[in-house]
């Protein structure tokens, strides 16, 4: 077909689309590095609380660093160097990125999930950090490994062009990134020490909006908000918890399991027993999250107003925050 072009690319679902998208390009480059692993050392956990952001008519609140983050610490710390690129204008980014593929560099791209035709309809809505791989194209298609799915598949000129200039909030702008340069091996153990460390500063930070000060302060707001905001809306804002935990990739508890399959195979790189219990404790609160959101679902489906249910959920997320500030002040001395 004429324009065609296709990398041999090996495309590996996973649970989260950029550290899919950052362990597949890797894998591509001769590195075998996980998925977890990709997590740990990018320092990805986190739980934050953006009231002054609106995304669906209701605040964010998030489960992880905000999207590139992870790519970009992972990178520096095992010495990758990555190059980004944003564009203005959608021919510019089009030449780019159709460039990269007739240098046989598949590249990973960010996108808005709300016109990805190939999601279900459930799963569209106004979220602009999705991200993909493109690594060929023919005459009218672009070829797309999207990590969260479980196989490739295929966008038009048109389609790409749509998510990869989505407006709205953390707008991509066509941004596209792809790792330049390689060291000989990856010095892991390093990296693994500082990724556990910044995750650790992150989660006991003494600030408001992160960590699990700021799951007080989202738990002590659910007590009020049947009575100020009123059922229906107190239902939208219990309702983007959920949707942001268990929708957005992989959500709270998905990111605390991906995290405990860190923990345990940093056990094995960095020779430390003590870990492989760290990651036993992690998968807990990563249940006692699916516990929460499975509670909270129940309430806003029952569009109850009522403030009972509110206060209970409020006081598993106390009980959520109790332990996971104990336990990354215990994370942190074992490494």
């Amino acid at each position: 077909m004429k324009d065609s072009l296709q990398i041999d690319f090996a495309h590996k679902q996973t649970a989260h689309c950029e550290n899919g998208v950052v362990s597949n390009l890797m894998r591509h480059n001769g590195f075998e590095v996980s998925e977890p692993m990709v997590f740990g050392i990018g320092s990805g956990l986190l739980f934050s609380y953006l009231p002054f952001i609106k995304v669906n008519y209701a605040p964010v609140f998030t489960y992880r660093v905000i999207p590139g983050l992870v790519f970009s610490r992972f990178a520096k710390r095992v010495g990758v160097k990555i190059k980004r690129e944003k564009f203005s204008n959608p021919k510019t980014a089009k030449a780019r990125l159709d460039e990269n593929l007739r240098n046989d560099n598949p590249v990973g791209l960010q996108v808005g999930v709300y016109n990805l035709i190939y999601f279900p309809d459930e799963y569209r809505f106004h979220f602009n950090a999705h991200n993909m791989v493109v690594y060929g194209k023919t005459e009218n298609e672009y070829l797309i490994s999207d990590p969260v799915m479980e196989s490739v598949t295929t966008l038009t000129d048109r389609q790409l062009e749509k998510v990869r200039f989505a407006k709205g909030a953390f707008a991509p702008k066509g941004h596209m990134y792809y790792p330049t340069s390689f060291p000989e091996e990856l010095e892991l153990e390093k990296a693994i020490v500082k990724g556990i460390k910044h995750t650790c500063r992150d989660m006991t930070a003494p600030v408001p909006i992160v960590g699990v000060k700021a799951m007080r302060w989202v738990a002590k707001n659910i007590r009020k908000w049947p009575a100020q905001l009123g059922a229906k809306k107190a239902n939208h804002y219990l309702g983007q918890i959920v949707r942001m935990q268990e929708e957005i990739g992989t959500g709270g508890g998905g990111f605390r399991y991906i995290y405990a399959a860190f923990l345990q195979e940093a056990s094995g790189v960095l020779n430390n027993e003590n870990l492989k219990e760290f990651s036993k404790e992690m998968t807990e609160i990563g249940d006692a999250w699916r516990d929460f959101a499975l509670d909270a679902s129940r309430i806003y489906k029952n569009r109850s107003g009522e403030s009972d249910g509110y206060n209970k959920i409020a006081d598993q997320l106390y009980e959520i925050a109790r332990r996971e500030e104990a336990f990354f002040k215990k994370l942190k001395k074992a490494v």
